[in-house]
């Protein structure tokens, strides 16, 4: 069995946005995922219950509801993005104790998200963590590609010149380090600390064992605080 990677290469940390930089027992996704519903629903002129069993099948297998919406339906991803961004983001609050876990890493720290830049804009104002990132990479610069799709996290490198072997990935989906962990990146999989319901599918919530995670946590703000003296 090979031994986890570890994080004292590391020059870029590379964050998920949604229920990896705010718990997720918050369950602002789920607002998300309640517009989507209404969005497929009102597109598709098919019942709620229906709308419910195509988005889930397309997320499942295009990555993001929108990707199949787009692709078998001919949807915009700017109509898209703006129905199902338009939510209650005040659940979200200050986080100080993450932004200088945040801000103690050596080197530089990014987002890269299946969402808009707009939502991460909103989150990270909320949880105080704005200033703490020098770059997003988001659905749009995607080009609507979401992970785990390999080209997506291709992409990502390019643009923003990192070095996969010096990177770290955290996210609180197990196929979405599967790339990442491929490519050389040291992975950290985000799970919910198992004291608060939360709602989500069950694969979801699998892949605690897979080969391509390196790192298991509850507790991302703890975490990083025992990383910060590298």
């Amino acid at each position: 069995m090979n031994q986890p990677r570890t994080f004292a290469h590391v020059d870029t940390w590379v964050f998920d946005l949604d229920n990896t930089l705010y718990p997720h027992h918050v369950n602002l996704w789920q607002q998300v995922d309640v517009r989507i519903t209404e969005f497929v629903s009102s597109w598709l002129q098919v019942t709620p219950a229906e709308a419910r069993k195509l988005q889930k099948d397309y997320y499942l297998r295009f990555g993001t509801t929108m990707r199949g919406m787009m692709t078998l339906h001919g949807v915009s991803a700017d109509d898209y993005l703006a129905y199902v961004h338009k939510i209650d983001h005040s659940p979200l609050q200050p986080n100080p104790a993450l932004g200088e876990a945040i801000a103690n890493l050596s080197g530089r720290k990014l987002i890269l998200t299946n969402g808009s830049v707009d939502h991460v804009d909103a989150v990270l104002a909320r949880l105080g963590l704005a200033t703490h990132f020098d770059g997003v990479f988001d659905i749009i610069a995607a080009q609507f590609e979401p992970k785990p799709a390999a080209q997506t996290y291709q992409k990502f490198l390019a643009d923003h010149a990192v070095d996969p072997t010096k990177a770290a990935m955290f996210e609180d989906l197990a196929r979405n380090l599967t790339v990442p962990h491929q490519l050389g990146m040291t992975t950290v999989l985000v799970v919910p600390d198992g004291t608060k319901e939360v709602v989500r599918e069950d694969w979801e919530l699998e892949g605690r064992d897979a080969a391509h995670v390196d790192h298991v946590t509850d507790d991302l703000t703890g975490f990083l605080a025992g990383l910060s003296p590298l």
